[in-house]
């Protein structure tokens, strides 16, 4: 055995078959419910290491990882890079080798040690899933039904906000509403919202959906009309720096006058902005969750091995002359415990 309790030739990984069949339940559940995740497949390795191709896991917004990718000494590596991945919203290769050195020639390939004294090589590849855009139409208006018709061909999540008419929405609206309140259609993932009610309730609806937190409101009128309503905005208490989120004239100048073209010039900024749409506050009392950008406030290394440990989720530590240690694993903590001055004179 290794020190690291891993047979050195063999594998101690579950059964392939059976886990892959988890995993893949696991993240059908996780896109029907619209929660992100990201799907890690160990798609190479050199033994000792006991992950094989085809391995895999499934990481959550919260750290957790559920499956099978390594042991000990790539899982905490694998769970913040697939973190990173997940804000990006980009895949990505990441290689774990002794010396944290190897081929990165492609952007999309990240390069870590693997600390363990068994040896061993891996890479991983990190495919995130996000929740669908949501898009709020408002509005009754030919160009919020061609909206609602194009949104569904292009796989967003389309809510329908229509009071007093519910039900003149176009069939491909995933959830039509009776009221301008969009706070529960907005939350759990980006979403944008168009106001196309052709002057009916401009103002009620461009602040219902800045209220709610959304990144990016199109509003289908001039600028000089949303000059006018800017300063009611202003008179109910919305700041500037939300007022900012609003685009008027909506979509990009492609001459277009039918509602399908004025729609498909709104989709075209929508998607130029994607990038942009990350859920944002509406207000200060709304707490939305933050991915911390410096690691060293939540990792530590160990002071044996030099691998980073996840200080929240450590099961492996020790303290010494009044510093808590964290270890990635039993071995590192008996180790150390033995002899802390040797390690820490390094």
């Amino acid at each position: 055995m290794t020190e690291h309790g891993e047979r050195s030739g063999t594998t101690t990984q579950p059964a392939l078959g059976r886990v892959s069949e988890d995993i893949f339940a696991r993240a059908a559940a996780l896109k029907q419910a619209g929660e992100p995740f990201v799907l890690a497949t160990v798609v190479w390795s050199q033994r000792p290491t006991s992950a094989r191709p085809g391995a895999k896991g499934i990481v959550t917004p919260d750290g957790a990882l559920f499956g099978w990718v390594g042991g000990s000494c790539a899982q905490p590596t694998v769970v913040r890079q697939a973190l990173e991945a997940l804000a990006e919203g980009r895949p990505r290769t990441l290689r774990l080798s002794p010396d944290g050195r190897g081929s990165a020639e492609r952007p999309d390939v990240v390069v870590a040690p693997l600390t363990c004294h068994s040896g061993g090589a891996l890479e991983v590849f990190l495919e995130p899933f996000l929740p669908p855009l949501r898009l709020i139409v408002f509005g009754e208006s030919p160009v919020a039904d061609a909206l609602i018709r194009l949104g569904h061909v292009m796989g967003y999540r389309v809510i329908a906000s229509r009071p007093g008419a519910p039900e003149s929405a176009p069939a491909e609206a995933d959830v039509v509403l009776d009221s301008l309140d969009v706070v529960a259609a907005a939350a759990g993932g980006p979403a944008v919202a168009v106001v196309a009610t052709m002057g009916v309730y401009d103002e009620d609806a461009v602040e219902q959906a800045l209220r709610a937190g959304v990144g990016f409101v199109a509003l289908v009128a001039s600028g000089r009309r949303f000059e006018t309503m800017r300063d009611a905005l202003r008179t109910s208490s919305i700041p500037d720096d939300l007022l900012a989120r609003v685009k008027a004239p909506a979509g990009f100048d492609i001459a277009a006058t039918a509602p399908e073209e004025i729609a498909v010039s709104i989709l075209a900024e929508i998607i130029a902005k994607r990038a942009e749409l990350a859920p944002k506050d509406a207000t200060p009392t709304v707490a939305m969750p933050i991915i911390q950008a410096d690691p060293a406030e939540t990792q530590a290394i160990d002071p044996v091995c030099g691998m980073a440990v996840e200080i929240a989720t450590a099961r492996h530590t020790y303290d010494y002359q009044g510093t808590r240690y964290y270890f990635c694993c039993p071995s590192c903590r008996r180790q150390f415990a033995a002899d802390p001055e040797r390690y820490l004179s390094r």
